[in-house]
């Protein structure tokens, strides 16, 4: 794993999540007590989990400014109503951003205070769009989209359809030449390490990647559940319009905000911080293991669950590199899940283990 002096932690690498957090909700039944450690990334599911009323969230991520937008979402959560928090993200269209930051600017850090004094550009450019992961998908939707799909086809893509015409209408008009070289070209390790994702987060990637992507994006583009997919919405039109993520829907948000002074939000590595609070149940786990060795992510797992209570639950994806913590921890029981519909359609599996 990347040690923290070893890679950029100044820039914002997402602006979202990219993890789905209803599928998450469902694996890790939050109740009214339970004690979580969820991966910071952009906070998203990290508010989606306090809406299930647990007695603490702890948002961990290694990176600064992860942490500094995690802030800034909480203040706005706390202390603006549901409209006002779509138009400071960027789910719609303001042209107050700023004068709606400075309501919460006094509700930061100093340090936080400071970054984003010093960005508020991307404040009024909208903070959703401003992750490295989102303007890597707002290259490829602005500059190599358009050279093999007009919008109108783009859109008949979610249209409502049968699931023999969304197969064939992938297989016939979709999956031209086009679409299969200059995606495998733009999802490559090369292209995605340097314009998408840090390179040493791809350090443990053996698979062919563009290979990898186009073969998720096949089999998941030809079936009817992308039709309703807000994250394929987002990556090939550019916006939520087929639904917000959860913690940003209406009927999520005000039990968030009742929740929201019961999240904590800290700077290291899980395993570390994990281990600062007692009574931890349930574990976020996003995709951290796909950054680690095998040694290290032997380690890592150890960590993790060896204090734990029994039948604690961990959840995380893995994207392109298998690690299974039942595979590295004997005392964790494999649960086999039956979901079909995620909408991270990118990712290999999405795990939940229990402590035995």
């Amino acid at each position: 794993m990347p040690h923290l002096k070893e890679i950029n932690n100044d820039y914002l690498r997402y602006s979202n999540c990219w993890e789905d957090a209803d599928l998450l909700l469902e694996a890790l039944q939050i109740q009214p007590g339970d004690r979580v450690l969820s991966i910071g990334s952009a906070g998203d599911n990290s508010f989606s989990l306090l809406g299930e009323n647990p007695d603490l969230v702890v948002a961990v991520d290694i990176n600064q400014a992860q942490l500094a937008l995690i802030e800034l979402k909480r203040a706005a959560i706390k202390h603006l109503d549901h409209s006002s928090f779509l138009e400071l993200l960027g789910f719609s269209p303001s042209k107050r951003r700023v004068d709606l930051y400075q309501l919460l600017d006094t509700e930061l850090s100093p340090e936080t205070y400071t970054y984003w004094q010093n960005k508020i550009e991307l404040i009024e450019k909208g903070l959703i769009h401003q992750g490295k992961l989102e303007k890597y998908f707002a290259l490829f939707r602005n500059m190599v989209l358009p050279f093999i799909h007009h919008s109108t086809e783009v859109d008949k893509l979610f249209e409502t359809k049968s699931a023999t015409s969304q197969e064939e209408f992938y297989s016939r008009q979709w999956n031209n030449l086009r679409w299969r070289g200059l995606f495998k070209i733009f999802f490559s390790k090369f292209i995605m390490g340097r314009l998408g994702r840090d390179p040493q987060f791809l350090s443990e990637v053996e698979v062919p990647v563009g290979d990898f992507i186009y073969n998720k994006a096949a089999v998941h583009l030809s079936s009817k559940s992308c039709q309703q997919n807000l994250f394929l919405d987002y990556i090939l039109r550019g916006s939520f319009n087929i639904g917000l993520p959860h913690y940003a829907r209406k009927e999520n948000y005000y039990k968030i905000k009742s929740n929201i002074d019961n999240l904590k939000i800290r700077l290291g590595y899980a395993q570390d911080i994990a281990r600062e609070y007692k009574g931890i149940n349930k574990y976020n786990l996003s995709n951290i293991f796909e950054y680690m060795s095998r040694e290290v992510f032997q380690s890592v797992a150890t960590k993790l669950t060896v204090s734990t209570a029994i039948k604690s639950r961990f959840t995380y994806w893995n994207l392109m590199v298998p690690r299974k913590l039942d595979s590295a921890v004997t005392a964790l029981e494999k649960v086999n899940l039956n979901y079909t519909n995620d909408n991270g359609f990118f990712y290999a599996s999405f795990n939940l283990n229990i402590k035995q």
